[in-house]
């Protein structure tokens, strides 16, 4: 692998780790394409949903997919955070990366030049899209709403998470509980804990460490119950939010128009677990991929993503502002 390359993936490795503190994209020049218009490798950056210590294998049918098509190495990165991801855009230091739709929105109000290639589906046929919840324990008697979650502790995942901070703040701002959603009414309002993953969030609450909180919907209702974390009626959903727009990837638009038209190809006809089990990549359950556990991924314009722009300006959130 030529120099470059390898200075270029331990560029990104180490920045989007640290949040890219201090990090220049000095190192991130593309390089000559190969064959099929692409650099020699791409870079493709995600937080784990989960507390996973490594979410690559969620992943391997996917990377398999794209080297097979793009005849690229692809380097995966797992980011501490939404913000080293966006900032892994910003530097150039990432070429593709998996956004929950808030950290989208905020990677495109802060500078990041990116495409959307498509959003993920949880089953064949399905509309991209998902809710936020919020919960408590079943036998919680002093939360069943979220005008009960004033004064008492409060999981949320990530301060850049769209169902785990974001719309929960609108909810909060419509049922009175806080005005803006800002992290300093948030905490005048309750004790906020950021607990870093959707599932952490739900165990922390039905372990007694929150009185309530958020997560999303298939990580209560399916995931965590699969992997016995969760029993059905450990947990009561006390509200809901709107369905939001499917996580997306998206691409650094540096990449050039041409290899961005040909990926959006891929992702959108070929990054599915009927594929990727055609191809020989997994079979069963194995070929759903990222941690959302999602079938594939279908089209999606920018716009899908107005109405997190809305809840952007109902909350008032610094981190939607460039």
């Amino acid at each position: 692998m030529p120099s470059h390359h390898v200075s270029r993936i331990a560029t990104a490795a180490a920045c989007v780790a640290l949040t890219l503190a201090g990090c220049s994209s000095d190192d991130s020049g593309a390089g000559a394409a190969n064959e099929a218009g692409f650099p020699d490798t791409i870079t493709l950056a995600a937080i784990p949903a989960e507390n996973s210590t490594d979410m690559r294998a969620s992943y391997e049918p996917l990377i398999k997919m794209l080297e097979q098509e793009t005849g690229s190495t692809i380097e995966f990165v797992q980011a501490s955070d939404y913000a080293g991801v966006v900032e892994g855009m910003i530097a150039d230091n990432v070429d593709l990366a998996f956004f929950g739709p808030f950290a989208y929105v905020v990677a495109t109000v802060n500078g990041a030049k990116i495409t959307p290639l498509g959003a993920v589906i949880e089953e064949e046929g399905a509309e991209p899209g998902y809710q936020s919840y919020g919960l408590a324990r079943s036998d919680n008697a002093a939360v069943n709403g979220l005008p009960d979650f004033a004064g008492k502790k409060v999981c949320f995942v990530d301060p850049g998470s769209t169902s785990g901070f974001l719309y929960p703040s609108a909810g909060l701002i419509e049922a009175g509980v806080i005005k803006s959603g800002s992290e300093a009414d948030i905490s005048a309002a309750m004790t906020p804990i950021y607990a870093g993953g959707h599932d952490a969030s739900a165990l922390a609450i039905k372990n007694g460490d929150c009185d309530a909180g958020f997560a999303f919907d298939s990580m209560v209702d399916e995931t965590m119950v699969a992997k016995g974390d969760l029993a059905p009626g450990d947990l009561k959903t006390v509200w809901k939010s709107e369905m939001i727009t499917g996580s997306v990837f998206a691409a650094n638009e540096s990449l050039g128009a041409e290899a961005i038209d040909k990926l959006s190809a891929i992702f959108t006809e070929k990054a599915n677990a009927k594929a990727f089990e055609e191809a020989g990549f997994c079979t069963g359950d194995d070929c759903l991929i990222t941690d959302e556990r999602a079938w594939g991924v279908v089209p999606v314009d920018d716009s899908a993503y107005d109405g997190v722009r809305k809840v952007c300006e109902v909350t008032g959130s610094e981190k939607c502002k460039g």
